[in-house]
């Protein structure tokens, strides 16, 4: 066209310049577009037919960068496929609704994270399936919930906040037995302390938010298993619109790429701040997988071969006022609802992440009224303790 073209229209279309880049860039391309143009019109109605394989149209259904996140959580689970959403509320949503319809059960773990109780206790009855919860260490009690509706296993590997450690093998065969898709949230092992897929899991979720980005500024959820219920699952990700964002999908690629070298340090971390606040007058209880007192330290060292993970909770005296003076006396712990970040995050479940559950609902799920969650950082250890100590003090 002719270069005599108004101000603002060179503005908007001169910084395309339709050259193909044969030069790989080192990072992933942020595509930070909705729609995609195209100059084939054959290919844009074919592309527009597929939707989300054979090329991009909107980015509600599928996008470039998303994709390479996608496929990088894919290789580190040993799956087939991995669909991505806005949050790890979103790719739960999904995994469960992919699997169930009106009428149907689901058996799930009582010791979940608040936000996943929600939508299990109160949102999922409203569309005519049931949810029964369970204690997660009693392989009777689980195997005694299911029904002929049952559809669905649900539970994480370590449970949020009480730190239970499921005998993932045992409730897989338990559900697959009985004909159930097993889903595992495994957010606090991540695919590097935890092979879930090798164990037999059908889906396993994870929020991205936590240690997959690991720097506490994205918000997105993950879920991986084969090809064909990962690509049921997109389908739903597209209808209900909870996309993940190009610009989280990059985060997200960056922070996994040091997922293995914070996780060491977080992991190790965590070990040694639990025996330290074991041992300190005062601290009623610590509970951590990678001390022998937990009451799953075996199963724990079998299954977890690279570390337990970077959570850890203790209880103090004095209920709810106890655990809020502890938060407020710490310096270096951040008083935060979430977890799996650089800097060392607290917070007291009681009243702030698990207010959707009665008092007898978290007494019943091990959430007592003085029980503080530490998600360990990677800062030195010696600063922490010390924090921990002129906390407590």
């Amino acid at each position: 066209m002719s270069e005599e073209q108004g101000f603002t229209t060179r503005a908007v279309h001169k910084s395309r310049s339709g050259e193909p880049v044969v030069e790989e860039p080192a990072s992933v391309p942020i595509y930070q577009a909705a729609p995609f143009i195209f100059n084939d019109m054959e290919r844009f109605a074919a592309v527009g037919k597929a939707k989300i394989s054979g090329g991009y149209l909107y980015s509600r259904w599928a996008n470039p960068t998303v994709d390479a996140l996608a496929r990088t959580i894919a290789s580190l689970e040993g799956a087939e496929a991995t669909a991505c959403f806005a949050s790890g509320m979103g790719a739960i949503h999904a995994s469960v609704a992919s699997a169930v319809s009106a009428g149907d059960h689901v058996v799930s773990a009582r010791q979940i994270y608040g936000g996943t109780f929600g939508l299990f206790n109160d949102y999922l009855p409203r569309t005519g399936v049931e949810v029964t919860f369970v204690d997660v260490t009693d392989l009777d009690e689980v195997a005694a919930a299911f029904r002929d509706k049952t559809r669905v296993l649900y539970f994480e590997t370590i449970g949020n906040p009480s730190l239970p450690v499921a005998d993932v093998d045992a409730l897989v065969a338990i559900g697959h037995e009985r004909g159930a898709t097993v889903i595992v949230d495994a957010t606090f092992t991540t695919p590097y302390l935890f092979d879930a897929v090798s164990h037999g899991v059908d889906l396993v979720v994870h929020s991205a938010t936590k240690y997959l980005g690991g720097h506490s500024d994205v918000t997105a959820g993950v879920v991986s298993g084969s090809a064909e219920a990962i690509a049921t699952i997109r389908h739903l990700g597209i209808d209900y619109g909870g996309t993940l964002a190009p610009l989280d999908a990059w985060l997200t690629i960056r922070g996994v790429q040091t997922l293995a070298l914070r996780m060491d340090r977080i992991c190790a971390n965590a070990l040694t701040l639990a025996g330290f606040l074991e041992a300190f007058p005062g601290v009623e209880r610590v509970t951590y997988p990678g001390l022998a007192s937990h009451p799953q330290s075996s199963l724990a060292r079998k299954l977890f071969e690279r570390g337990f993970g970077g959570v850890l909770t203790f209880e103090v005296s004095g209920g709810v006022a106890g655990g809020r003076r502890v938060l407020e006396r710490l310096r270096l712990a951040s008083p935060a609802a979430s977890l799996g970040g650089t800097k060392t995050l607290i917070v007291h479940p009681a009243s702030i992440t698990h207010t959707q559950l009665s008092r007898e609902e978290r007494e019943a799920a091990g959430i007592t009224d003085g029980l503080i969650r530490v998600s360990v950082g990677i800062e030195d250890v010696e600063d922490l303790m010390a924090d921990f100590e002129q906390a407590l003090s």
